[in-house]
């Protein structure tokens, strides 16, 4: 059992007596050793790529005691949440043994950050021997380093996850580091840094250039990777568990009528509204179907931990385990809570801990305690109780089950999600998005299918709710065959927003092109506003480009319905990075599997009747292969819905025959704008915006505005003015449709409104 360890903002840390209890693991020794290789060099900058679970921080300062710490170099951190800066001060800490640090007695360590729990930039002095920085707080303020870095010939600086090096701010950090040091050591940490896919490593080879090969050699001007392993490699060596994702619906419903401000601290700040948090937590049947789920799988599941929303949700769970005959307790991160007047001693923590540890409790419900100090290696499953936003916090959570039979664990991990239906500008993290595409552990096609359609499953909820909700029309979506429903691939990415987001915008047949093309047109884009050097947009500029984007490459009708927050977060990455996320593709996934088309033709073929067609359709349900049903559907109503949909277009085809019956009020087309014209026919705002474009090019093919006669080779400068009606003047509508710039065309919608 390790011993708690109170991270303050500042202080001394003295050497501990003896050797380090917690011996690294091979492939950590390895990493040390190949760090020890490339630090020979006066300078170097690479990158340390160990997977979810894989110990990065404890490589990183247990290494960095003995060759900076020890040589009185000074040590750079930065992170981009708190949580990372706690936890990188806590295993300096730890770990800080005589043995590593023969030559020295004792150094300090400063943690600067917004939080309060921080310093202030202002507060570092040069007598610090490692700053641990929030890269906001120091990005903002950089000056503050000159007299800590004034007469150093050689500083480490490390980058922990990594893979966000490239936004615009840790460049701005780096390079000021490097102009005032003459040998920067610079090492990255991470999971899941681009997957070694060529056209993904982008900026961030122009950031890490040095590695070291299989021989031992140092090798520069590449992408610099001094050690990496994958996850199917430390799963082999029995290290870390096997990851199995579950998701449970809860059919619940929150957020729908969230304020902008509670919006922000939630996507900001990971932060629910305490009376949402209140909501959830008293929902008599999540918490049932919580409880529930642990009872019926209780002796696959073995020991669990549970993360709660708070406190009273940790009570009411508690009570339920109780009465199910499971051995349950909980533990918090407050010692008091002001709500429920509740008071848990450190000592009550540690108790309840042990006792889980002991095996006297199936079920330990967790609130807020997710320090790698909490050693728990039998746990083999988590339940994910509460949402998060944040990748980082949701790694923390996942890897409670992840150590592996070797490292006194488990063969494999159950990762069981609980889903509620929610606010769609929330981006919730999916635990699964985590292991995508992580190094080579995607080569089993069973699991890489199963996480695949998990992700997809989840985008998918919203749609198949929308079927069963009367009050919505679903009429167009449900004439289109469910194979042309189903996506054909992902981009997926990370990118920072106060958080770490993980988002995924899911690509169809009928999207693809569109994506395609604003993928290329991202550069343009940006140079066009001027936003070359913006890192962080706001929200109205956001909604300016998301129009431009979406009035420029999806129009008509698309399956499912454009969706503004997939652009959103799109433009929201490239600010930072400068790069278009990646595509990945479905093509392993066999959609026939999960197609009820092709369910309701055998139902139709055979002519069931309803015992018979109830009989098959749970016998489906129930013994699908690999649940691939239950794990897309979700809910069953969702599955025996979709069926229904498909017998109806079988036995009744002229009910999704096409019809011409649009209404537009009392107005014609001649009196809107595209834009309104698009709510209502999109494939006619399609039509004229096309019409408009192929007029608008010249005698080299390029698009040419109609004021300035500025050209490019795609579509992405330019508006097409629709400020005023498109009678006006008595002309047609494509003829008054006419292409400018950007800038032209908001000079001339400043008079336009005049009028």
């Amino acid at each position: 059992m390790q011993d708690y360890i109170e991270v303050k903002s500042n202080g001394k840390i003295i050497a501990k007596k003896g050797t380090n209890p917690r011996s690294p693991y091979n492939h950590q020794k390895d990493a040390m050793a190949k760090l020890s290789l490339v630090d020979k060099e006066e300078s170097f900058s690479t990158l340390v790529v160990l997977p979810t679970g894989g110990g990065k921080t404890y490589t990183a300062s247990t290494w960095l005691l003995k060759n900076a710490i020890d040589k009185k170099k000074k040590i750079l951190w930065i992170a981009h949440r708190q949580m990372l800066l706690d936890q990188a001060a806590e295993s300096f800490q730890r770990f800080a043994y005589a043995e590593a640090m023969p030559h020295i007695s004792e150094f300090t360590y400063r943690i600067v950050s917004g939080s309060s729990n921080h310093d202030r930039s202002i507060d570092i002095s040069p007598r610090d021997n490692i700053l641990i920085l929030s890269k906001d707080s120091i990005g903002r303020n950089l000056s503050v380093l000159d007299n800590w870095l004034k007469g150093e010939n050689e500083v480490y600086c490390v980058i922990d996850e990594a893979h966000h090096a490239t936004a615009k701010t840790y460049r701005k950090i780096i390079n000021y580091v490097q102009e005032r040091v003459p040998n920067m050591k610079l090492l990255g940490l991470t999971a899941t840094p681009f997957r070694t896919a060529k056209e993904e490593e982008g900026l961030l080879s122009k950031i890490f250039k040095d590695g070291v090969d299989e021989s031992g050699n140092v090798v520069k001007g590449d992408l610099g990777i001094t050690y990496q392993i994958g996850l199917k490699e430390l799963i082999n060596a029995r290290i870390l568990s096997t990851p199995i994702f579950e998701c449970k619906y809860t059919e619940e419903d929150y957020g729908a009528n969230l304020g902008l401000d509670a919006l922000e601290h939630i996507q900001r700040l990971d932060v629910l509204p305490e009376e949402l948090a209140t909501e959830i937590a008293s929902s008599a049947a999540r918490n049932k179907l919580i409880v529930d789920t642990y009872v019926n799988k209780a002796k696959e599941y073995g020991q669990t931990i549970v993360f709660a929303v708070n406190i009273n949700h940790a009570i009411a769970l508690n009570k339920l385990f109780g009465k199910a005959g499971v051995k349950s307790d909980y533990i918090v991160s407050d010692i008091r809570d002001a709500t429920t007047g509740v008071s848990i001693s450190r000592e009550d923590n540690e108790r309840k801990l042990q006792q889980y540890r002991d095996g006297k409790l199936q079920v330990l419900i967790n609130v807020n305690i997710l320090t790698e100090g909490v050693d728990l290696p039998q746990t083999k499953t988590v339940f994910l109780a509460r949402p998060t936003v944040s990748k980082i916090l949701m790694t923390q959570m996942v890897g409670r089950a992840l150590r592996g039979t070797a490292a006194g664990g488990t063969a494999k991990a159950y990762i069981v999600s609980f889903v509620d239906q929610w606010n769609e500008n929330i981006a919730w993290c999916n635990p699964a998005s985590l292991f995508h595409g992580e190094n080579d552990f995607e080569d089993n096609e069973v699991e890489r299918t199963k996480r695949q359609i998990s992700m997809i499953a989840i985008s998918k909820i919203e749609e198949f709710a929308s079927m069963l909700d009367d009050s919505i029309d679903t009429s167009a979506l449900e004439k289109v065959p469910f194979e042309q429903r189903f996506p054909i691939g992902m981009y997926a990415f990370t990118y920072l927003d106060g958080m770490d987001i993980s988002y995924q915008v899911m690509v169809y047949d009928s999207t693809k092109e569109s994506y395609e093309q604003l993928m290329e047109s991202l550069p343009e884009l940006f140079s066009s506003y001027g936003l070359e050097d913006e890192e962080y947009l706001s929200n109205e500029m956001l909604e300016e480009l998301e129009e431009q984007c979406r009035s420029t490459y999806f129009c008509g009708n698309m399956v499912p319905p454009y969706e503004k927050r997939d652009i959103i977060n799109i433009l929201k990455y490239y600010a930072q990075k400068e790069e278009a996320p990646v595509f990945y593709t479905f093509d392993d996934i066999d959609t026939g599997r999960l197609d009820p088309s092709v369910i309701a033709k055998h139902i139709y073929d055979e002519d069931m009747g309803e015992k018979r067609r109830n009989e098959y359709l749970n016998n489906l349900w129930e013994s699908n292969d690999d649940n691939l049903l239950r794990l897309f559907f979700g809910r069953k109503i969702y599955f025996l819905k979709q069926v229904q949909l498909e017998l109806m277009k079988i036995s009744h085809p002229d009910v999704f025959e096409e019809e011409h019956n649009v209404v537009f009020g009392k107005r014609n087309f001649e009196d809107m704008a595209l834009c309104e014209i698009g709510k209502v026919a999109p494939e006619v705002e399609k039509e004229l915006r096309d019409n408009a474009f192929e007029r608008a090019r010249n005698s080299k093919g390029l698009y040419e505005c109609a004021a300035c006669k500025m050209t490019s080779h795609n579509r992405i400068p330019f508006q097409i003015d629709h400020i005023i009606p498109l009678n006006k003047g008595g002309k047609t509508i494509p003829e008054n449709l006419q292409v400018l710039c950007r800038k032209c065309n908001a000079s001339k919608s400043d008079k336009v409104m005049d009028i």
